[in-house]
């Protein structure tokens, strides 16, 4: 394939979202696995429901206010510095164990990140990972108004990077997100960090199912929308090997 840029999504691809569950957990004891799977399931869809509103705020307004969904529904009484603490946890997410090994083997390449968040937590969240040695650049939605996977925020890759749909790969661990993707012509790599055999036998196994079980279930397994991904991957390291492939 003739790839010139490699454009990352953030969230859940090279940052382990999950990574929030230490913090949560220690703020609310035995509530942090919980707190953390409900956090992001309404993070996401505090973001299409405000697309298709037409009413806008950035990632860092929608990162909050489900958070604190989150935590009124679950009847746990929080004061500011406990809120603060969570959030802050948003700027210095863990990275994948995979993602700097990855990057660094694929520089040739345009490498960028296209992601839901706002400017300010992506640029914190990269300079505190120490992604910005790798990336050419990081790329907010924010301009556009309106949240993945709407086909206005793909274009912003061509506009940043100066190259076509066709000579860039996406990678993203986001079924919606290789959807959109994919529906607006880019190149898709999905990384499939939990397929559907592993997923049957975790539940199988549970005589209860666990928040993150459920998580994996709903948000990890690929969308039926007829669109696939051009390529299936099970880790960022899968990378370096597809692009050298001819």
């Amino acid at each position: 394939m003739t790839i010139k840029a490699v454009v990352f999504d953030a969230y859940g691809t090279l940052y382990d979202v999950q990574s929030v569950a230490a913090v949560t957990d220690a703020a609310f004891p035995g509530y942090g696995e919980l707190i953390s799977q409900i956090w992001r399931l309404k993070q996401l869809e505090y973001t299409w429901l405000r697309s298709l509103m037409g009413r806008y705020e950035d990632f860092s307004v929608i990162t909050r206010d489900s958070l604190s969904f989150t935590l009124k529904t679950l009847g746990l009484t929080f004061d500011a510095a406990i809120f603060e603490r969570i959030m802050d946890k948003y700027v210095h997410l863990d990275l994948y164990p995979d993602a700097k090994q990855t990057l660094a083997a694929l520089k040739g390449r345009k490498l960028a990140i296209l992601s839901n968040g706002s400017t300010d937590m992506l640029n914190a969240l990269v300079r505190n990972s120490g992604l910005d040695a790798f990336l050419h650049a990081t790329i907010s939605i924010d301009s556009t108004r309106i949240f993945k996977p709407s086909p206005r925020t793909y274009e912003l890759i061509e506009a940043h990077l100066g190259v076509r749909p066709q000579e860039v790969l996406f990678v993203s661990s986001n079924p919606f997100d290789v959807c959109g993707a994919k529906s607006f012509g880019l190149n898709v790599a999905w990384i499939e960090r939990v397929t559907p055999q592993a997923m049957a036998a975790e539940l199988a196994k549970a005589d209860l199912v666990r928040p993150l079980s459920m998580f994996k279930a709903i948000r990890m397994q690929m969308d039926e929308y007829g669109l696939e991904p051009d390529y299936r991957i099970g880790a960022l390291a899968d990378l370096p090997k597809l692009m050298a492939a001819p």
